[in-house]
Order: C-alpha cells, then sequence, then structure tokens
C-alpha cells in the first residue's frame, strides 16, 4: 500500500508533460548544449528524492544527477554526502549511531535502516536551519532516501511513458573513503549502470567523479566504457588538472570536465566578463565543459539573473552544459534561442 500511495504521489506530478509544455521528443538526437539537473529539480523539492527527479524529466532537463554512496550493505544509495544528519532525521532516530566525530555516516547503516529516514531539505550542519530559506519548506511532506536502481528504473520509466529520453549523471562519491572502510564502490556502481544499458558512449550517460586516480581506473582496470567527466574542484590540488598539460592528460581517460562556475568565468569589468582560458583550452583538449551549480536563488555577484548568468555561460564562454538547481529556467532560456544545435 505504501508503494502504491508513493507511486501516486509522482504520478501527480507528471501532468505538466502531458499539457504540451513538453512535446514528446522520443529518441531524438541529443543536443550539443545540455542541460543537467542538479541532484532532480533540488531548487523546488529537496535533493535527489524520487520526486525531484520525476519533476526535473518533465521540466524537460536533459540529464539528470545521482551522487551514489554505499549502505552497510553494500547498496548503492543516492545522496551527496556520506554523511545523513544534513537532509534527514537520522539524528532523533538513531541518536546513538553516531561516530566519534559527531557524523553520522551512510556506510553505518543498512538499507532498511536507511529507509526508515525522512529526507527534508538541505539544513546547515550545526544550526540546522534551511540552506535555501525560500526552498521547500522542511516538515511539509514525506520523503525517502532512493536507491541508485530505483532512480534508474524512474528515469527509464519515465523515459518510455512520456515518449522523452533523459540520461543519467551518476557521480561516485569519494572512492578512496570508501575503499579505506573496505568497500570499493566503483564496481558496483558501474554493474548496476550496466544492467540498466548505460556501458558505452552511445548510451545517455555520464558518469562522473573528482578522484582523477578513480577515474583512470574506471577507464582502465575496470574496463568501463562510457562517457566520462572529470570534476574540478577549487581547491590547490586541482590547479595542475585546470592547465592544459593537465586537461590533456584528462582527455586519455574522459570526455569531458566538470569545474566550478567561477573557474569559467571568474568576474565581470564593466560590461565584460572576465572569461577565463578554461573551457577554451578543454575544448582544444577534445573535452566538453559542464560547470556547476547555476541557482537563480544564489547567483554569483556578476550576474543579476539566472538568464543572465546562463548568456554568460552559453553564449560568451560556449559552455556545453550547465549543472541547474531549477533546470526549467536552462531549459527555457535554450528554447529562447531557437532550435538547440
Amino acid at each position: 500500500m505504501k508503494a502504491r500511495s508513493r507511486m501516486k504521489r509522482l504520478l501527480a506530478l507528471l501532468p505538466i508533460v502531458a499539457s504540451g509544455l513538453l512535446p514528446p521528443t522520443a529518441l531524438a538526437a541529443e543536443p550539443r548544449r545540455i542541460v543537467i539537473a542538479h541532484r532532480g529539480a533540488s531548487g523546488y523539492l529537496p535533493e535527489h528524492t524520487l520526486e525531484a527527479v520525476a519533476v526535473a524529466h518533465a521540466l524537460g532537463a536533459d540529464y539528470l544527477e545521482q551522487d551514489v554512496v554505499l549502505t552497510k550493505d553494500g547498496v548503492p544509495v543516492v545522496l551527496h554526502d556520506i554523511h545523513l544528519e544534513t537532509v534527514t532525521d537520522v539524528a532523533r532516530r538513531f541518536p546513538d549511531r553516531k561516530r566519534e566525530d559527531g557524523r553520522y555516516y551512510v556506510l553505518d547503516f543498512t538499507l532498511a535502516e536507511i529507509k526508515q529516514l525522512r529526507v527534508h531539505e538541505r539544513t546547515a550542519l550545526g544550526s540546522g536551519q534551511p540552506v535555501f530559506p525560500g526552498r521547500f519548506p522542511l516538515g511539509a511532506a514525506s520523503f525517502e532516501v532512493p536507491t541508485l536502481e530505483e532512480e534508474l528504473q524512474l528515469v527509464q520509466g519515465l523515459n518510455r511513458s512520456t515518449g522523452r529520453e533523459a540520461g543519467v549523471y551518476p557521480e561516485i562519491k569519494e572512492p578512496a573513503w570508501h575503499r579505506k572502510q573496505g568497500r570499493d564502490i566503483s564496481p558496483i556502481v558501474l554493474e548496476l549502470l550496466a544492467r540498466y544499458g548505460y556501458k558505452t558512449k552511445a548510451d545517455r550517460v555520464y558518469l562522473q567523479c573528482f578522484d582523477f586516480d578513480e577515474v583512470r581506473r574506471i577507464r582502465g582496470e575496470l574496463g568501463y566504457q562510457g562517457r566520462m567527466v572529470q570534476l574540478i574542484g577549487d581547491t590547490p590540488d586541482f590547479n595542475r588538472m585546470r592547465t592544459r598539460a593537465g586537461l590533456l592528460e584528462v582527455a586519455k581517460v574522459a570526455d569531458g570536465i566538470g569545474p566550478p562556475l567561477q573557474q569559467v568565468i571568474a568576474g565581470r569589468t564593466g560590461e565584460a566578463y572576465q572569461v577565463t582560458d578554461l573551457v577554451r583550452d578543454a575544448h582544444s583538449a577534445g573535452l566538453v565543459v559542464h560547470p556547476y551549480t547555476f541557482r537563480a536563488d544564489a547567483l554569483p555577484d556578476f550576474a543579476g539573473s539566472m538568464e543572465e548568468l546562463l548568456r554568460a555561460f552559453f553564449d560568451v564562454a560556449q559552455v556545453d552544459g550547465v549543472f541547474a538547481d531549477q533546470p526549467d529556467r536552462a531549459v527555457a532560456f535554450l528554447r529562447s534561442a531557437g532550435p538547440r544545435p
């Protein structure tokens, strides 16, 4: 009964497709410029929930992102962090299960225990206040932590029922940390992706990771043939990766990079954007560029609106895709520019 009620809730989110906002484009060629729903439609619903995935699909996102971590019994679940307390009620339900550092780790809980948790809008560690106060209200509805398999099933089901094919964009989170804990996350994720048909560069999938050693391992030792994106952080560890020589090294194993948006446009002087060389150098190395994160409610200082930000990145910096919390805004922007190349 619970599963049936949950599916009714998900289906109730989909009339926007039937209304004509999203014309079916079954198996259409992938556009050159894409919109990636960051943790689903996280600007409207709690991140990474199945409900956020359903809405992101309905809003026209080309790809839906999944951050993946492992449970105690080795099941890949979709959460942005290896910790639980900022997006669930774990501290209330399992108060004695935190580690010495005061954090609650996904890897310390079985899937059955994870499924007892209620997911809420992201809160700040310590204060418990919403990170984005204007988003979905805390405690207003009941949401669960989904498994990666549940998300893949939902995406493929929506692709079939709506006639519009959206891809998946999973991130393997902290693989080195998982191995130190005695768990190897990458083969588990790859096996599940393969089971659902996400195996080659012809499939609608990008696999992403911050760990360059792991990206090389996935491509080499583990033999993954699908498209991969090397994520780039904003710490000094990634400085060399952003150079021409570093990008050429990345291009030996990956198909693209995912940098913070400030590494693409550093600011603005008058009417001129301070565009770095990163996109140009990445394109020269044969890499696509998908910067993160575009948020209408957390704009950088150099942009007065989401549309201005998108124009700067797509039209001026010439990026190939964006991670957006409000994917409909990015989809609408690209549609307003005419047929998507």
